[in-house]
């Protein structure tokens, strides 16, 4: 019996939450090293995937298959496809540095109950219950990334909601303009918004995860796409749109894709800027990541039925996204409604049918991560030296904090999608896979580069420019625990945005054969190139 790679993968910062929550409370410096070290072995697993993972083998690869629920025909059955290995790759590689720059997120303010937040005094650890939800997040995403048993990514699916709430309602920013009581009731808000929303996701997720269950009489993904795909699995017609209907809700809340959004900016903006990247960055990708996974795979003639609307919505949060980004006061919710409009770049190029579109989509979900990850944690480093999120409180900072603000503006540079950064390789593929198949999508998406250039040039102006504020003349600059956790990210930026090809010959063969799925073929160009 071969060694079960993927299991361990999960299993292991699962075991680093326990380990890191048993922590004795004295000890708060003992747990952080912990759940860095197991979030490190997790990253090194992942490597191994990676190395072990053939673009050009079989579809689902390390594959593991055991009888779980027997009667229910319930299988725990695990396997990557290329799609799957590079976002598990980018969610192991960003906790280390979600970790490193929540290094000091959760240490008390002071002692007693007040420096406890919502939860009683006595009665929790903050600092090692707040490493080992991460931790035990990056468990969930990571088994969502490699299940392939319908039933096994539904549990994993609505767990990680659990983990999710107490970091956003237990562990919230302290640079709050109201005072702290005002930000405990904002943060318990966000947080159960976030929990309703994808609960009530997820429930309509289950209905149609039971209707598939009676229609095919399993829940294995590779079953019944195989049933699908040779005529021995016929589905009425309503009756796939409807179970259609039924999973994609549930990803678009997860994605999110408007008008299932707006729990989104309360989530980042009330959150540590470690937890609003790994929302953002991490569980958010989930969403799409079941787009291409289960929706295309499952349902493929409901998928095409239902891409003119799904195109609408996503062009629509496209642009909304970043015109609300352009009038933000707030640092945090500004990167949130960027973030809206870069998931509906994502969600476009999905639906566009396109190999570009779906190669495009897939990278941009690896470099979203990424580029979101360097812009989100060096504005948690800023916010922290000043107490405040609002960009009026800011002003000159690259006189005093010159690192910072570098940094800060590379990471602007690659939200707007800046050529040689990594996401203008993948804006550019999911842009050039919907014009040739959706040209006035295409066109009208255009103009949400347009909107991010300007509301991520005006954030550099108004925080990094002019006279320096009286209250950031003594800011320091990056210390080297927070270059620790930029550097690599900046590099990556750049390496990917001059050479994706590491990434798109992995996803590229798991493009084509979702394309196959739903029996789409890239247009003919109208004019034939010169040989």
């Amino acid at each position: 019996m071969s060694f079960p790679l993927l299991t361990a993968t999960a299993a292991l910062p699962a075991i680093g939450a326990v380990v890191t929550a048993a922590v004795p409370a004295a000890r708060r410096t003992a747990a952080k090293w912990l759940a860095l070290l197991f979030s490190l072995a997790t990253l090194a697993l992942a490597i191994v995937v990676l190395v072990r993972f053939d673009p050009d083998g079989d579809r689902y690869q390390l594959t593991e298959s055991h009888w779980w629920i027997k009667d229910f025909g319930v299988r725990y059955e695990l396997g990557v496809d290329g799609i799957g290995v590079a976002l598990l790759a980018l969610t192991a590689l960003l906790i280390p540095f979600i970790i490193l720059a929540g290094w000091h997120d959760a240490d008390p303010l002071e002692t007693g109950a007040e420096s406890l937040g919502s939860f009683a005094a006595g009665r929790w650890r903050p600092t090692q219950g707040f490493f080992a939800l991460i931790l035990a997040v990056e468990a969930m995403v990571i088994i969502s990334f490699e299940a392939t048993d319908v039933f096994v990514f539904y549990i994993f699916f609505e767990a990680m909601l659990i983990p999710m709430y107490f970091l956003i309602g237990g562990f919230g920013d302290r640079a709050h303009e109201h005072g702290e009581e005002a930000a405990s009731t904002q943060r318990s808000y966000a947080a159960v918004k976030f929990l309703l929303y994808n609960l009530v996701g997820g429930l309509i997720m289950l209905a149609a995860v039971i209707g598939l269950y009676v229609v095919a009489g399993n829940f294995s993904l590779q079953e019944i796409a195989e049933a699908r795909a040779n005529g021995s699995l016929d589905m009425a017609t309503n009756t796939e749109r409807w179970l259609f209907l039924g999973f994609f809700f549930a990803f678009a809340v997860k994605a999110p894709l408007w008008p299932l959004h707006t729990w989104l900016p309360n989530a980042m903006g009330e959150a540590t800027a470690p937890v609003a990247v790994l929302i953002t960055a991490v569980v958010d990708k989930v969403g799409t990541f079941a787009m291409l996974r289960f929706c295309l795979q499952l349902f493929p003639e409901a998928s095409k039925w239902a891409t003119p609307a799904i195109l609408v919505l996503a062009v629509i949060s496209i642009v909304y996204g970043a015109l609300l980004a352009v009038g933000q006061r707030d640092i945090k919710r500004l990167v949130a409604y960027a973030s809206i409009s870069h998931f509906g770049f994502i969600i476009m190029g999905i639906f566009a049918m396109t190999s570009q579109g779906q190669s495009g989509a897939t990278l941009y979900m690896v470099n979203h991560g990424i580029s979101t990850a360097a812009l989100m944690l060096v504005a948690g480093f800023l916010i922290s030296r000043r107490g405040s999120r609002l960009i009026a409180d800011y002003g000159g900072v690259q006189k005093v904090a010159p690192v910072l603000a570098g940094t800060f503006l590379i990471g602007g540079l690659a939200t707007l999608s800046l050529p040689g950064l990594a996401p203008f390789v993948s804006e550019f593929l999911v842009l050039v896979g919907t014009f040739s198949r959706y040209p006035v999508i295409g066109i009208i998406a255009t103009f949400g580069i347009v909107l991010a250039a300007l509301y991520t040039l005006v954030l550099y102006q108004r925080t990094m420019t002019g006279p320096v504020k009286a209250e950031v003349s003594a800011m320091p600059d990056l210390r080297v625990r927070e270059l620790v956790v930029v550097a690599p990210l900046i590099v990556l930026l750049i390496f990917l945005g001059v050479y994706p090809k590491p990434v798109t010959d992995i996803v590229n063969p798991a493009v084509k054969s979702t394309l196959s799925d739903v029996q789409k073929k890239d247009p003919q160009p109208e004019v034939e190139a010169a040989k």
